[in-house]
Formats: C-alpha cells, structure tokens, sequence
C-alpha cells in the first residue's frame, strides 16, 4: 500500500475536491457576498440590528466552528482508530461540510443566524474531514517523501479551487451592467453568487469519490469491538502518553499552534481586510474603495503563486530541514505583516497579495508533512494527527477571535495587522527551540 502511485493520485483528489471551500467560501465569493448582504449604501446592517460589527460576527462563526472540530475529533479519531473508520469519519464531514455549503444559497439578512449556523458547519465539515485526511500520510507514502506528496496535495487543491473559481466568476461576472451575467443568468437578488455556493458543494463532494474509491477501509485490519467510544477514549489516552514522551514533536506541536494563528487569520479574513482599508483609482477618475474584481484577481495571484511555493518549500528543506524552511516561512511572514501594515493601494495589495501565496503555500505543505515525519513508530495515525489538527482549530480560533476582537475594541482593521505579526515573531522563535533530532522525555512517575 505504502508508495502505491494509484492510492497517492487518489489521496490528493481530496485536495483538489475540498479546496473548493477554502477559496470560493472562505476567501473569494461568499466573503463578498456576505458584506453585500449585511451592508446598505455604506450601512452595517448587523450592527445597526445587533450592536454587533458583520465582519466580527463572520469571524466569530468561523472560530465557533473551528471550537466545535477542536472539541470532538480527538475523541472521534481515537474511535476511527480502535475501529478501523477513518474512511467512513472522512465521508461523513466530508458530505457535512458539502451540503453547508449548498445550504449557502438560502442566506441572507432575514435568515441572518442560520446563515452564520451553516457557515460554522460548513467550516466544521472542511476542518473535520482533514483530521481523518491528513492522517492517511504516513499510511500511503514513505517518510522521506512525505514533504513532496503533501505539497502534491496542496498543489492539486490549489489548481482545483482555481478552475472552479475561474468556472464562478463567469457565473457572477455581469461586464455590461445590465444584470445579465457572462454565462447568462439574469442577477436576480445575487442569484449567480448564491449558484456559485452549489457549485462547491457538487464539486467537494463529487470529486471527493475518486479519493474514496482508493483510501484504504482499514489498512490495519482493526474491527468495533466492544464499547466503542470507551475503546476509542483508551485509544487517545494511549497517544497522549506516547506523545508526551517525543519532546521534538511537543516543542513543534507548539510552533505550529502559533504560526497558524497567523496564518490561518491572514487566510480567511485577508479579504475582510482589503475591502475596508485598500483603496484604487476607479476608471472615472475617483478614489474608491478596492472593487470586487481586483480582490478576485489578487486572490487567484495568491492560489497559483503558492503552487510555486509548495513545490519551492520542499527545495528549502531539502537544503536547510524541515524546521529551517518554516523559520524562513515565518520570518517571510513577519516582513510581509510590517508592508500590509502601510500599503493603501490596490497595486501594493496584488504584490503583498504574490508575496502572501509564495510562502503561504510552502508553509501549510511543509506545516503537514513535517508533523508527519516526526511521528514515532505507530499505527495511531489519526489519533496522532488529531492532536495536530486540534492545535490546528484552536490556533485558527484564537487568531480569528483576536482579529474579530481587536476591531470590535479599536474600530481600526490596520490594528490587527499587529496582533497577527506578533504571532509570527513568537512562531519563529519556538521554531529555533525545536531539537533538531528526537529526545526522549522520561516522566515524572518514571
């Protein structure tokens, strides 16, 4: 099974399926949307209704949902393991989060909090189905090509969200003005947008199929046994246990949870950011706000810029290590923090916007595969990977409660600049104290 070509194609179709979500919902369309439908001529209606921002609320669901994967896929992975269902946990956030994202269409003002319900399951859908996701690894490829075939995945997802993305604006696109948009569909209260919300659903779900035709059911022969939720909490005490013992893999576990505070907060809340702060100089002449089309443009720049970077992320740690590339990620990171702090122009935002996909994709490529490589001898991979992801979802929380916070306190989105630069100092610190080799950690009770 290990280095089975057929199963690695298939292991990254989940990619190219789920990325879908990551760009069209969390970054392009539904963002846009979102502040369409809680906005009138220049009015936030949440806060009018709500004493409450639209773009804090937004932020506040996608932590919710993050919180909810943290609190239940530790003990969900334990099970998959003691069971043997790590494909069948997959399918089902898999379809959870697809079908969210239909939901999507129905959303607006009047439907407010089932709108921001679906949101949070759709977010709840994509972060659970990579805890299963990224624990088939280590199961499908040998350890010394883990880099290379996680920047495989993440480079098929980031080609897969594009296309589809490319396939939405021609559905949204209207260039002459007359409600009619590029493939024809009249906008009719944003129909061509809320359209767009099916289509990833239909795609995640339906290119998911040619992962699960090839990932192994139980490649280790397990069967439920017994009582199956006590089976799998023993399953994830177990590797817990062993996990304390790996002091390299604690002290990543802990650089990790900080880098991804920022990078996840750049990732979801980046185009939250440009609409309120960067400006351009319309076709009239007039200095406005950066239009719809220009952030579209910055974040197809970023997706097809981090193809290069996962690709030029595993040359880095070939020359330097695993941990070497991820302290340049992060010292990249800090510098690009410090120019979005001062860029006002749409111009500035598309070349912050190619330094962010550059090292974005080689740090999320590298972040996986690394944790991956320094696992002991086991066959608990989910439960494993579960306490990555967990510092996955609780970081992703915390940097995007802090992002909502901190504009709810200071009215200023400039300001969380700042909050999200000091979590890539803080990450390339703890990098640097990362052992480059394994020391066993003896117990106190030893």
């Amino acid at each position: 099974m290990i280095g089975d070509r057929r199963v690695i194609r298939g292991w990254t179709m989940y990619d190219w399926a789920n990325s879908v979500y990551s760009l069209t919902i969390s970054s392009a369309v539904f963002p846009i949307f979102y502040t369409a439908v809680t906005h009138r001529d220049g009015v936030d209606l949440v806060l009018e209704r709500y004493d409450l921002p639209a773009q804090s609320l937004y932020s506040y669901a996608l932590s919710a949902g993050f919180l909810l994967i943290a609190l239940i896929s530790p003990i969900l992975s334990g099970i998959a393991d003691s069971t043997g269902q790590k494909k069948t946990f997959l399918k089902g956030f898999c379809y959870l989060g697809a079908a969210s994202c239909a939901g999507l269409f129905f959303f607006d003002m009047e439907h407010l909090w089932a709108g921001l319900v679906l949101v949070m399951l759709a977010c709840a859908g994509f972060s659970g189905s990579l805890v299963f996701y990224d624990a088939f690894l280590p199961e499908i490829a040998e350890r010394q090509d883990h880099d290379r075939i996680s920047a495989r995945g993440y480079t098929m997802g980031y080609l897969g969200s594009v296309l589809l993305l490319i396939i939405n604006l021609l559905m949204v696109m209207d260039p002459d003005g007359d409600g009619i948009t590029l493939l024809g569909i009249p906008d009719r209260d944003g129909w061509p947008a809320r359209l767009t919300f099916i289509t990833v659903g239909l795609w995640w779900a339906g290119f998911a199929q040619l992962a699960f035709r090839v990932l192994p059911d139980d490649p280790y022969g397990r069967r439920p046994e017994g009582r199956i939720i006590a089976n799998g909490y023993r399953e994830l005490r177990k590797t817990w246990r062993e996990l304390r013992t790996t002091r390299r893999l604690n002290s990543y576990l802990m650089a990790f949870f900080v880098l991804n505070m920022g990078i996840q907060t750049v990732m979801y809340l980046a185009v939250s950011f440009a609409k309120e702060e960067i400006k351009e100089v319309g076709p009239d002449g007039t200095i406005g706000p950066i239009g719809d089309d220009s952030l579209i443009i910055s974040i197809l720049l970023i997706q097809l810029v981090a193809v290069l970077g996962a690709f030029l992320f595993v040359r880095l740690s070939a020359r330097f290590g695993n941990i070497g590339a991820l302290m340049i990620g992060a010292a990249v990171w800090v510098a690009l923090c410090v120019a979005a702090y001062g860029i006002q122009w749409s111009n500035e935002f598309y070349l912050l916007a190619s330094g962010v996909g550059l090292v974005m994709g080689g740090s999320q490529a590298l972040s996986r595969s690394t944790y991956s490589k320094f696992l002991p001898e086991t066959i608990d991979h989910t439960s494993y990977f579960a306490f990555y992801d967990v510092s996955y979802y609780l970081s992703t929380v915390l940097g995007t409660f802090a992002f909502g916070l901190v504009f709810q306190l200071t009215g200023d989105l400039r300001n969380t600049v700042i909050i999200i630069g000091s979590f890539f100092v803080i990450g390339f610190v703890l990098l640097f104290m990362v052992p480059r080799h394994e020391v066993p950690e003896v117990s106190a009770g030893d």
